[in-house]
């Protein structure tokens, strides 16, 4: 089975080809995978639902493009019966595959389970297209195209992950006889009546030597039972699919009789023995379809048991055996939910009539499920479990009993008759065998044993009658092995099927009677009289086959799930010969109540699908309830990326389908707001891919839980890919529709009219594609995040605190560049409420408390009335200033002006010394030093802004001075372009390569402080008395054409043409760059060299500076680099210089490390060593050992603290050099001198 080629949003299905061996996601053949591996099976049935798909949507596509060969009924069957056929599959994949795997390999199995609802949705909103009665419109044959696009992607995507993530586990972590037990259970799981459909139309769509292959691997699948293979390859064998494809459903196209069946019309079976008990059979005038009500007897007497079960619980307080009990609620609900289903299926649409039980059978199943959630209540209490649990059980089982006893009533009131009075007796055994067959292999073998051991031995051997009348000629092999099944649940050691000899054999076919004969338990004691014991009678019976062939019977294959009556069943009942399916013991996990409830959906017929099945639905309620009334936590923002991407897809969906008649414009806007998307979600995938889904795998039990989501990203990646692909090429067929050239020549035009409707016919043939493409990525990526945020987000709650989230998020915004949060900030918040968007700053700043991002912040975001001076005063606080300020720069952000001027007049009336130049300018002497104290004193200030407060007011005569001398100069020369620098400069005046000697550009800078032209602001401050603010800046000058200018990324003067001034711009800096590569870093808010954040440097919040990808993993320090340089006292944080890293955790200039280590090694902060010293210390071990002390010195010991260790001992004397005795460090100092005569060490 092939991976799927992902080409423009299609799906390309492998061709079949003789020699062609299916193929795995990654390229290898079936035998590559396991030469004998029974999971092979698995890719044959993908590979022929993906030609399923195939050919569904091109049947879609030729009726939306109008070819000859669309046929919209054609087009319905095809969606009929690839939804019967996946559902089947899907429920037993969750049945058996997906439980067996759980138990092995957690975290696995319930996003698939969580993909198969997510299919089925898709499935019902095909079918509610298919309904709508405007099916003749245009816009409504686009859409269908688009439905059955998406839902191609979606289950091949769901099939290609399962190839890749699922198979492989299953080679791995099972056995070859697992594997088959797991794929004989598979198969075992789906309805009779669908694998009589479901084999012959696998073995159609794969090739010869496949087919071959996989009847090779079925054959070590199936037990080694003649019968059972027999079975399994008369189907596989069977009438061709395009003769085959026909449902229960559409069973009322079978003739029915035109009146009542004839009076003289008796029962055949009526009773020999004379009986006090009540007998359908005995004198009334006999319908077979009176069987159902042999059916509802076994049912409610089951219901009986289990309520008598509960009041003695009630009464005694024994609960015992939880796990017994509810199998046995599971087994009935079971039943009842597909005796449902039957009457959904094949009684209801053959009768034609009005009638529908949907209500009943939805009560049904609830009161089921509140059964089954009390039994796990009172198992998980244990015996702490109170009488009121109890009380609630008997009350349970009494409203079940009260429920299904109604339906039935109604059943045999409104149904029965009408069956009665226009079914011939043949038609109604072949509903009752119909409804039968609705049920799978596994149950069945339940099933008949169960309701054999209700019947007396009349009822048993009519009721096995009408099933041999029903079934076709075909079925002589399934008929045996029902028949088997059945004798094992009769208690009295009588052989029933010899009931084929015994009633109207006229009627009986020749075959079929040998083949009972022959195949089927031989009884000789059939009728042995009535003196023998059970035991004789069991003793006396032979069997035809050999005897290592017969399987264990109902009870050793666990379906003994009837209480009280399995007390009856006698010895006799090993006297069936025929093999069971050995699957109820070996379940590895099998959840079979969750695939029958699902079935739900197809019960209703294909008119009208549920919109409301869900496989593991209390699963998925319980994530629910989990989810909901939750606190707001850190990493709640990153999945409210969700609601904007939700909010740009629906934009995408809709919007796409105007491509087919729209202008340039529109296709060049609709092209930019798919551009913005995919890089958006890009750089959202990539986080979840780097950060958060590591850190879910990080915990113990949450292995494997992201892995599914990591190939989701792939997916999808690959959808974007192909959507572009096709975007640009609709682009050049529209270019090329509206070209000059088409009508400069009208002549060639009209002469060429066939290539023009070719182009046009492909134009719209290629709109049509992209609108299919845009609904299937965005029903993909809407499911995608809806599974998320099901499965994942409510683990965050459980396994991470608070601070850990917070981290989360610091890292995300730590690995995303300012450009992308240009971006995507607006574009989230627009699709959030005020108070999500303020949460959700909050949360942002909080995350980034120390480092500058909230100013960066102010600076680019639109409508932001706080002011840099604001921002700067609550980085410099502690932590919890900073939050304060940032609580209140995200009130500020929204507020009104006049509550902003407030808020303003609030902050200036703090005790931090603010005063302008003039107020500096005027004090004396003493009112500074006045000032300075005051300064001094404040504790609320950080020390870092206290220094440089203290500084600036220490010089600030001399500053203001200077400052005044400044503006005057320049006033003075403001019409002297010479003074102002009017001249281009040079970088490479002989290349004439604009720029200075330390940037690379094409303009020049009009410094805001003095008014000139600087090429940088180096080259300003190298020849001012005063230093550049380059954020100040607003004008520049192009060294081109000498035009002063809005500061920008391009000369916006003609004559230049669009002159880029360089490589690199960042408005935020005002900073040209034309030689490296430079990134803008949103949390230090400055230009860094490098590649860029995530891709070569990442910014960690807590030591607040960039640091390179291989440092990840790191020793934080906070705000480490907010320091000067120890060695040229440079500041760190803004110096371009490379810093390095000492492993005490400070900071200097590599350069400065490598001048001042050639002379020391230990920090000139901390004193601690710089490096490894050990082969130095190895050194001085020596020498100390041959140094010989004067006699005076050799018994001195000195007191010393170690640098390293940090721990206090004593040394031997020495002038230079003295050992710690903890850590072997000679990095010490003396602070004591011993004169004792002895020295201890």
């Amino acid at each position: 089975m092939a991976a799927p080629g992902i080409q423009h949003g299609s799906v390309s299905v492998m061709a079949v080809a003789p020699a062609a061996a299916p193929v795995d996601q990654n390229g290898r053949s079936a035998a590559e995978l396991e030469a004998s591996s029974p999971i092979r099976i698995f890719l044959f049935f993908h590979k022929a639902i993906r030609a399923e798909l195939d050919g569904l949507h091109r049947a879609a596509m030729a009726l939306a493009t109008n070819r000859n060969d669309g046929d919209i009924g054609q087009l319905v069957e095809k969606c009929h019966f690839l939804r019967s056929i996946y559902k089947h599959h899907c429920n037993a994949e969750d049945e058996v595959i997906f439980p067996a795997l759980d138990i092995r390999v957690k975290n696995v199995a319930r996003t698939y389970s969580l993909e198969h609802e997510g299919e089925s949705v898709l499935f019902d909103q095909l079918f509610a297209l298919l309904d709508k009665e405007t099916r003749n419109e245009e816009n409504y044959k686009r859409e269908l195209a688009s439905c059955t696009g998406a839902l191609q992607t979606s289950i091949n995507q769901h099939m290609s992950k399962e190839e890749e993530q699922v198979f492989p586990l299953l080679n791995a972590k099972f056995s070859f006889k697992e594997q088959a037990s797991l794929v004989w259970q598979f198969l075992c799981s789906i309805p009779v009546n669908m694998m009589a459909e479901f084999l012959p139309w696998l073995s159609s769509s794969i090739s010869p030597d496949e087919r071959q292959d996989m009847r090779r691997c079925l054959h070590k699948i199936i037990p080694d039972e003649k019968l059972l293979q027999q079975i399994i390859f008369n189907w596989m064998d069977g009438v061709k699919l395009n003769s085959k494809r026909k449902r229960c459903e559409e069973d009322h196209r079978h003739s029915i009789s035109t009146g009542p069946p004839t009076e003289d019309m008796r029962c055949i079976c009526k009773s020999s023995q004379t009986s006090g008990r009540e007998n359908l059979l005995s004198d009334s005038l006999y319908h077979p379809i009176d069987d159902i009500l042999h059916w509802h007897r076994a049912i409610q007497n089951e219901l009986d048991d289990i309520a008598e079960a509960a009041r003695s619980i009630k009464l005694t307080g024994d609960f015992s055996d939880p796990p017994s009990f509810n199998r046995r609620l599971q087994f009935i609900a079971e039943v009842c939910i597909f005796h449902s289903i039957a009457e959904d299926r094949v009684i209801f649409p053959a009768l034609d009539a009005e009638l529908s039980f949907v209500q009943e059978h939805a009560e049904e199943e609830s009161e089921f499920d509140k059964f089954r959630s009390l039994i796990e209540n009172i198992e998980s209490a244990g015996a702490n479990s109170s009488a009121e649990l109890y009380s609630s059980l008997c009350l349970q089982a009494d409203r079940i009993m009260e429920t299904i006893k109604k339906h039935f009533r109604n059943e045999e009131t409104q149904v029965l008759p009408l069956a009665r009075k226009y079914f011939s007796f043949e038609r109604q055994r072949e509903l009752l065998y119909q409804s039968m067959c609705v049920m799978p292999l596994r149950l069945i073998e339940c099933v008949l044993p169960w309701l054999i051991r209700s019947l007396n031995e009349e009822e048993a051997r009519c009721f096995l009658y009408n099933m041999h009348m029903a079934a076709p000629a075909s079925d002589a092999a399934l008929i045996t092995l029902f028949s088997g099944w059945a004798c094992k649940g009769y208690p009295t050691g009588i052989c029933l099927s010899s009931c084929a000899s015994g009633y109207n054999s006229t009627k009986i076919p020749t075959e079929i009677e040998e083949d009972l004969i022959k195949s089927c338990c031989q009884c000789a004691c059939s009728r042995i009289c009535n003196e023998t014991t059970p035991f004789d009678r069991a003793s006396k019976c032979e069997k035809t086959t050999k005897p290592e062939n017969a399987i264990a019977m109902v009870d050793s294959n666990g379906c003994n799930l009837s209480g009280t009556r399995s007390q009856n069943v006698s010895l006799a009942n090993q006297s069936c010969c025929v093999p069971g399916l050995g699957v109820n013991s070996t379940s590895l996990g099998m959840n079979s109540l969750a695939s029958a409830k699902s079935l739900r959906s197809l019960s209703i017929g294909p008119s009208a699908p549920s919109l409301n099945s869900s496989l593991f639905n209390w699963e998925t309620e319980t994530c629910s309830s989990e989810g909901g009334g939750l606190t707001t936590r850190p990493i709640d923002n990153i999945f409210k990326f969700h609601k904007a991407i939700r909010k740009d897809l629906e934009f995408l969906d809709m919007e796409s389908g105007k491509l087919s008649n729209c202008d340039e414009t529109y296709l060049r806007q609709f092209s930019g707001r798919f551009r913005l998307l995919w890089g958006l979600y890009r750089a959202h995938s990539n986080a979840e891919d780097d950060i958060v889904f590591p850190a879910l795998e990080s915990r113990e039990t949450l292995h494997n839980v992201s892995h599914s989501y990591t190939l989701d990203h792939k997916q999808e990646e690959e959808l974007f890919e192909d959507i572009s692909s096709a975007l640009d090429e609709l682009s050049q067929l529209h270019d090329h529709l509206n070209s000059k050239n088409l009508a400069e020549d009208l002549c060639e035009r009209l002469s060429d009219s066939s290539s023009l409707g070719d182009t046009l016919r492909k134009y719209n043939e290629l709109a049509t594609k992209i609108q299919g493409m845009c609904k299937s990525i965005r029903v993909t990526l809407d499911h995608h995040v809806i599974r998320e945020e099901v499965e994942l987000w409510p683990l965050f709650d459980k396994h991470f605190s608070v601070e850990e989230q917070d981290k989360l998020v610091g890292r995300i915004i730590g690995t995303t560049g300012a450009e992308v949060l240009q971006s995507m900030l607006p574009w989230v918040t627009s699709a959030l409420t005020h108070e999500e968007q303020n949460r959700m700053m909050d949360t942002l700043k909080h995350a980034t408390k120390n480092t500058m991002f909230s100013q960066w912040l102010n600076e680019w975001w639109e409508g932001t009335p706080a002011t840099s001076s604001q921002l700067s005063t609550s980085e410099i606080s502690n932590s919890k200033g900073t939050a304060a300020s940032s609580s209140t720069l995200s009130t500020s952000e929204i507020s009104n002006s006049k509550e902003y001027e407030m808020h303003e007049s609030v902050d200036h009336s703090d005790n931090t010394f603010k005063p302008g130049w003039k107020d500096i300018f005027r004090m004396n002497q003493n009112e500074l030093e006045s000032e300075i104290r005051k300064v001094s004193k404040d504790s609320s200030l950080d020390p870092r802004r206290k220094d440089y407060l203290i500084q600036n007011l220490m010089t600030s005569q001399w500053i203001a001075s200077q400052q005044k001398i400044s503006q005057s100069r320049s006033s003075e020369a403001e019409d002297n372009d010479d003074s102002l620098g009017c001249s281009p400069s040079f970088r490479d005046p002989d290349k004439q390569i604009f720029g200075c000697e330390h940037y690379k550009r094409n303009c020049k800078l009009r410094a805001a402080c003095c008014g000139k032209l600087f090429a940088c602001r180096f080259c300003h401050d190298k020849v001012s008395d005063h230093s550049m603010d380059r954020k100040a800046t607003s004008e520049m000058m192009c060294n081109n054409c000498l035009t002063i200018q809005p500061v920008g990324p391009i000369c916006t003067t003609p004559s230049c043409h669009g002159l880029s001034m360089a490589k690199y711009y960042c408005s935020s800096c005002r900073f040209f760059d034309d030689e490296r590569d430079v990134y803008h870093c949103p949390s230090c808010n400055l230009c860094r060299v490098g590649k860029g954040l995530g891709i070569d440097f990442f910014h960690c919040m807590t030591c607040n500076c960039c640091l390179g990808m291989k440092l990840l993993e790191h020793k934080c320090y906070e705000r480490s680099l907010e320091t000067n340089c120890p060695i040229c006292c440079d500041f760190l944080f803004t110096s371009s210089a490379t810093v390095r890293d000492l492993p005490c955790g400070h900071y200097m200039h590599s350069a400065c490390f490598q001048a001042y280590a050639c002379t020391h090694y230990i920090c000139p902060i901390c004193s601690k060593s710089m490096g490894d010293m050990s082969v130095y210390f190895g050194m001085l071990d020596a020498l100390m050992a041959s140094e010989v002390l004067p006699e005076e010195y050799r018994n001195r010991c000195q007191d010393i603290l170690c640098n390293d260790c940090n721990r206090k001992g004593s040394a031997p004397f020495h002038w230079l050099y003295h050992k710690c005795g903890f850590c072997g460090s000679y990095n010490t100092r003396v602070i004591k001198v011993e004169r004792a005569p002895t020295c201890s060490l």
